[in-house]
């Protein structure tokens, strides 16, 4: 194996792949990325058995084709320490792997291209063309509310729902749920299919993907989802377990409707947060005619108040949410207003743009 390749060219697909790395790992191979040397073509593989990340660039100088694997965080914080521009100069030598720039020169260990883990190939159930921008979307607006070590493992998680030229990602911690639809022409499918992608795998994924109109290709098998575009091929497993019935707890038909500047309520709760309660988080939302106030105290006996002005016209009421899952709300949805429905004090709240938005929030509200 021995190649030249440049150390700008050669630093993107390497972090993309070390992410995935786990620092402690129980097989000795997963601390190390996969190189393999095929023609004019470097592909990097990256796995912690759950998620895998392989990034693929371009290389010159080619003289010996080969595989071998290299330890991830000292390949990378060596490209890293180099200065730009530099040109790399990778050579095996025996058990070694020999990286040449300049004045530097770095021995690495190795470890054989066999041991390292494949990922078996999946049978798609589904598979389908999406731009980047649209899944990247989906993820942005979703994430947040995963749960994270929940003991319900299907909530720590995106639900993933195919649905006849349309993909919809739904996620939920039992206290908020996040759900956002974007059009995908490509989906053929008669019924809707189900998939679980773990946090992990949602985190790693949402890193890879640009802002772009750049396709990529998904595939979606019974126990696997693989995402390839250009330069990267992502496969995660998927969680093994059933999503909870999300529709149930839409709330339908909630009578009391606020209409609010987004930006000005988004201030007003990060300003009332100060002095919550730590552990709870808890504030007190009192709507009237159009007036909303927002109070927040904690055990030291302090107390912070916000009033706004909003468009509301109703029966006064009293509820109380975590503002942080409100300030999760308000940062996701991009419109300037924000519409706000309330049926009463003990029921959820359905966050959403005025307007005919593709994504729609619920928060279930707390005793203050």
């Amino acid at each position: 194996m021995k190649f030249n390749v440049s150390r700008d060219a050669l630093l993107k697909p390497l972090q993309l792949v070390a992410g995935v790395v786990e620092k402690r790992q129980t097989l000795p191979v997963l601390a190390n990325v996969l190189m393999q040397l095929q023609g004019q073509e470097l592909s990097l593989t990256g796995t912690d058995l759950e998620v895998e990340i392989v990034g693929r660039l371009p290389v010159d100088g080619v003289e010996m084709e080969g595989e071998v694997t290299v330890p991830a965080r000292k390949l990378l914080d060596i490209c890293r320490s180099l200065p730009d521009g530099a040109e790399l100069k990778f050579e095996r030598d025996g058990e070694r792997l020999i990286l040449r720039s300049g004045r530097s020169r770095f021995q690495l260990s190795t470890l054989p291209a066999a041991d390292f883990p494949n990922q078996e190939e999946a049978t798609a159930q589904t598979r389908f063309d999406i731009s980047q921008r649209e899944i990247r979307r989906l993820i942005e607006a979703t994430s947040f509310a995963m749960a994270q070590q929940d003991v319900r493992y299907y909530l720590n998680g995106l639900l993933l729902e195919c649905r006849p030229q349309q993909l919809r990602a739904v996620a939920t911690d039992g206290h908020r749920l996040a759900l956002c639809d974007r059009d995908a022409p490509g989906l053929n499918v008669s019924a809707p299919i189900q998939a679980i992608v773990p946090r992990k795998g949602v985190l790693e994924l949402g890193r890879l993907l640009e802002d772009s109109d750049v396709q990529a290709q998904v595939v979606l098998g019974n126990n696997h989802i693989r995402v390839m575009s250009g330069q990267f091929t992502f496969t995660s497993k998927l969680v093994d377990g059933k999503f909870p019935d999300y529709d149930r707890v839409l709330p339908r038909g909630a009578g009391n409707v606020v209409y609010a500047d987004r930006q000005g309520l988004r201030q007003a709760f990060s300003r009332a947060a100060i002095l919550s309660n730590e552990k709870y988080r808890g504030v007190r939302l009192q709507v009237s005619e159009g007036m909303l106030q927002i109070v927040a105290n904690n055990p030291e006996q302090e107390e912070a108040e916000e009033q706004m002005m909003v468009d509301y016209v109703g029966e006064p009421m009293e509820i109380g949410f975590n503002v942080s899952y409100l300030l999760d709300v308000t940062g996701a949805i991009h419109s300037d207003q924000i519409r706000i429905s309330l049926a009463d004090a003990n029921s959820s709240a359905l966050l959403q743009q005025p307007e005919e938005g593709d994504a729609l929030y619920v928060i279930m509200p707390m005793r203050l």
